[in-house]
């Protein structure tokens, strides 16, 4: 499924999108985090990712989360109990590239 079809799917805005970027490039939130928040499973996020990012940044981001323990849940130690870095802000208005939803 593309990202587009995805987005009008969860009717996500652009906030939503943005969340859900900024929660993908934290290392220590799960992928079953973002599906609980807004419903969008794992290779929907990555769909999401691809299409909001240039390819080499994107590329980077995958090749960093491929196989990160903490990006599922079931692979974390039992000492792992947050999902959200104690740096990262409430709100961000981080933005990936140029490209508008």
């Amino acid at each position: 499924m593309n990202a587009k079809k995805i987005i009008e799917k969860y009717n996500l805005d652009e906030q939503d999108i943005d969340r859900i970027i900024n929660m993908a490039w934290e290392d220590r939130t799960p992928f079953e985090a973002i599906e609980r928040q807004f419903r969008v499973k794992e290779n929907e996020v990555i769909a999401i990712m691809k299409y909001s990012m240039r390819l080499n940044a994107w590329k980077k981001w995958r090749k960093r989360v491929q196989g990160r323990k903490t990006k599922h849940e079931a692979l974390r130690g039992d000492g792992v109990n947050r999902f959200r870095s104690k740096a990262q802000k409430d709100i961000t208005g981080h933005r990936i590239s140029k490209k508008k939803y």
